[in-house]
């Protein structure tokens, strides 16, 4: 797509764009913005407001939307963000930075205005819900505290009362390793973004805390960048949803949409990108990476249903570089529910080891994960592969067997 035609000044509505926009279409709103003169920014995008949230009803391309969004000068950027954060926060290619900004300003906004709204409100079933949407949103803000100077970044927030986000953990704009944590059900934002933000940077510790130790005197140049993302960015269903796939459709293609967004913007210096995803939302992954529209480096299964594809080959998976655990007493491993056993010997995955044992290389205890619910507790076998797997250390993830455990 050519946005050479877009320079030109623009001081009113974009009229070529029709109701229905289509993705180029849509484009065309935010590559108009880089032909206006600073001074009529304001007004334009006022009168393409309904345009430029088709942004995010039909998302262009990440790697478009980078390239357009560079031809636009810093202080319009700050002008848009500002007048359309919600848009400018959730528009994959957009830099994190400037998205973080973006959805930072959208929770204090949303934040304000739904406390306002209570203020007047009388009605009993509309204010217990306007309540129950500022619990989530202090909870998200919550979360975004940092821990041990580590950064936290929005880079993601559907306000709304079905709210989703995603908390990145590290810098994922210059980290070598990115880990994606993909939840299953009954993961809201509004009760668990908070210990869902906790688990990522546990992982970050524990990643960066590995590579330390793995690299040694060769880490003196510093420890490669570890960045995860604490993302819930579908509705995760409840028990009485749990026996469809639309959901995970809807998952599937939000982390397609997220994973591409990852890619487009380290298009020259990629990282090694691995996903975590637990129950259901091992369904959702697996259904994004049957698609073959983006690929990943690792992928690790926990409780996993299964879904259409039969083995790993079916996976855009560098390598068939896929792992599963299974925990013992937990209900779902086996059940080929979604159409496959992705722990089947004929799946062609790697064992991860999830019950228990001695890390050989720093010989502590290694707690084992019983049931279906207990796969990312802290201290536990299973916390101690992923963060082998996020930094590119399959080698040394314990299959469980303690005859053929790596060392």
């Amino acid at each position: 797509m050519s946005y050479s035609g877009l320079s030109s000044a623009v001081s009113g509505p974009v009229s070529d764009v029709p109701s229905a926009p289509s993705a180029g279409s849509s484009m065309s709103v935010l590559g108009a913005v880089a032909g206006v003169d600073a001074s009529a920014l304001p007004s334009f995008l006022d009168a393409n407001r309904t345009k430029l949230e088709s942004l995010l009803r039909q998302a262009p391309a990440p790697a478009d939307v980078g390239r357009v969004w560079k031809l636009i000068d810093p202080a319009k950027q700050n002008l848009l963000i500002h007048a359309a954060p919600h848009v400018v926060g959730n528009l994959e290619g957009v830099p994190y930075d400037i998205r973080g900004r973006a959805n930072a300003l959208d929770l204090a906004q949303t934040i304000k205005g739904v406390t306002q709204t209570l203020k007047t409100e009388h009605g009993r079933a509309e204010r217990v819900a306007l309540q129950r949407q500022l619990q989530t949103l202090d909870n998200v803000k919550t979360a975004l505290a940092k821990h041990d100077g580590v950064k936290r970044t929005l880079v993601s927030l559907d306000p709304t009362a079905d709210a989703k986000a995603s908390i990145v953990v590290g810098d994922l704009s210059t980290a070598r390793y990115v880990s994606v944590l993909v939840p299953g059900m009954y993961m809201s934002v509004g009760e668990q973004i908070e210990a869902w933000g906790k688990v990522a940077q546990e992982q970050y510790d524990l990643q960066t805390g590995f590579l330390r130790r793995i690299l040694g005197p060769r880490g003196n140049g510093g420890t490669p960048g570890v960045a995860v993302v604490a993302w819930i960015g579908y509705q995760t269903p409840v028990l009485t949803n749990i026996g469809g796939t639309a959901l995970a459709t809807q998952g599937a293609d939000s982390l397609e949409r997220t994973l591409e967004g990852i890619r487009a913007l380290r298009t020259d210096d990629q990282p090694y990108l691995s996903v975590f995803a637990h129950s259901y939302g091992s369904t959702a992954a697996l259904m994004a990476l049957e698609r073959h529209t983006v690929s990943v480096d690792a992928l690790a299964l926990m409780g996993s249903p299964g879904s259409a594809a039969q083995t790993v080959a079916g996976l855009s998976v560098t390598g068939g570089n896929v792992f599963v655990g299974e925990a013992p007493m937990d209900p779902i491993v086996n059940t080929a529910f979604f159409g496959s056993d992705p722990g089947s010997p004929a799946y062609g995955a790697k064992p991860m080891g999830v019950g228990g044992a001695v890390d050989p290389l720093t010989h502590a205890s290694l707690a084992g994960s019983s049931g279906h619910n207990e796969y990312f507790t802290v201290g536990t076998e299973c916390m101690r592969n992923l963060a082998m797997i996020g930094i590119d250390r399959g080698d040394l993830v314990l299959t469980g067997d303690s005859s053929s455990s790596a060392r």
